[in-house]
């Protein structure tokens, strides 16, 4: 595998939250560079030096609301 994508949204209750594709990784952080620091650091305690992605591609998700 040489790259794993993140769905990063925010989280109601504040902060943000990242899920892998395809792997069962899960994070969060209060704000993206401590999100961004997470997930850094999931993906190097979920992958072996040899099988670990080089590139982690995030993907935010925000949803908007417009009254009609």
């Amino acid at each position: 595998m040489t790259e794993i994508v993140f769905t990063v949204e925010e989280d109601p209750s504040g902060g943000f939250v990242a899920h892998a594709a395809g792997a069962a990784i899960h994070t969060q952080g209060d704000t993206i560079d401590e999100l961004r620091e997470a997930v850094c650091d999931a993906v190097k305690c979920h992958f072996e030096d040899s099988q670990r992605p080089r590139l982690i591609w995030l993907h935010y998700v925000r949803d908007e609301v417009i009254a009609a």
